[in-house]
């Protein structure tokens, strides 16, 4: 192979900020990574990811949207949320008790993702949750 090639996939889609846009998003990765051991899991991130987009930012306000990259390749798959901003707090994870009914997503989303980044930017942000192939960095494809 070339040295300039990549074997990474990349899929986009922008959904408009309406909370029935969260189940198109799970569809859609699920849809990606059919048959991947991964697509359960990726499937949970991108639903929490969408959905805190659509709750916590200007995402879901009238004429909101939010933006979904997935990214595979044979170490990891990436997930990445991009919302419209709106807001000056960055997105932390919280330790809530089990009863707690908002507040635990983000949380989730890092005992899922082998590493999650967050990427602030004007106006928005972006959370990456990464998985990997192989429960670690070099593992085997999708």
């Amino acid at each position: 192979m070339h040295e300039y090639m990549s074997t990474a996939r990349v899929w986009g889609m922008s959904c408009p900020g309406f909370p029935e846009e969260v189940s198109r998003a799970r569809r859609w990765t699920r849809d990606i990574l059919r048959g991947s051991p991964l697509a359960e899991d990726a499937e949970l991130i991108v639903s929490e990811l969408s959905a805190n987009a659509i709750l916590h930012t200007a995402s879901g306000r009238e004429y909101g949207s939010f933006h979904l990259a997935v990214a595979v390749s044979t170490q990891v798959v990436a997930l990445s949320v991009t919302d419209d901003g709106g807001t000056s707090t960055l997105p932390k994870i919280e330790h809530q008790d089990q009863d707690a009914e908002h507040g635990r997503g983000l949380g989730m989303v890092s005992l899922l993702a082998h590493r999650v980044v967050i990427h602030d930017r004007h106006p928005g942000r972006t959370v990456t949750a990464e998985l990997f192939t192989n429960g670690q960095p070099g593992g085997q494809p999708c």
